[in-house]
């Protein structure tokens, strides 16, 4: 039997506490106490960005990120980059431009894009390209990400 103990931190702009267990990681908090489902385990080994999460502003891998580590950080999961109804810019992007096909991987890139534009509001071809590379698409729709990362730029700067 494992020993628990208690973390407390900011998800998604709430104070929360949960218990936890030494092994857990950030994407088993997420779905088990809290019910977000947007960062998803896929690989296993922090090479795919389907379990992006925001810690602090930094984008993890959360299946490698122990849930220990955020006592007292700020997450930011996908769930919240919605306002109410209103989607995200980068969202509504991601929508337009298609670029999603089994939509597994989604969350992770639009975590990763919403990360990218804040840091480089203009980003080029080879800019989204290289601040993405971490994250794979097993459909292969990096022609329509690349895409709607240039269409949620130009909307950003619109407001």
């Amino acid at each position: 039997m494992s020993a628990t103990r208690t973390i407390s931190f900011t998800l998604n702009g709430e104070p929360v506490a949960a218990e936890i267990k030494p092994q857990h990681n950030l994407v088993e908090l997420l779905q088990r106490e809290f019910n977000l489902m947007g960062a998803r385990e896929s690989c296993g080994q922090g090479m795919c960005g389907c379990c992006t999460v925001l810690v602090d502003g930094t984008a993890v891998s959360g299946c490698l990120y122990l849930a220990a580590f955020i006592d007292g950080a700020e997450v930011t999961t996908v769930e919240h980059l919605a306002k109410g109804d209103r989607l995200s810019p980068v969202q509504e992007a991601f929508i337009e431009a298609g670029a999603f096909q089994c939509g597994y991987c989604t969350p992770g890139f639009v975590l990763m894009a919403t990360q990218l534009l804040d840091a480089h509001p203009d980003p080029d071809d080879d800019q989204i390209r290289h601040y993405l590379s971490g994250n794979l698409c097993r459909c292969a729709a990096y022609p329509e990400i690349v895409n709607a990362v240039k269409i949620a730029a130009r909307k950003r700067k619109a407001g």
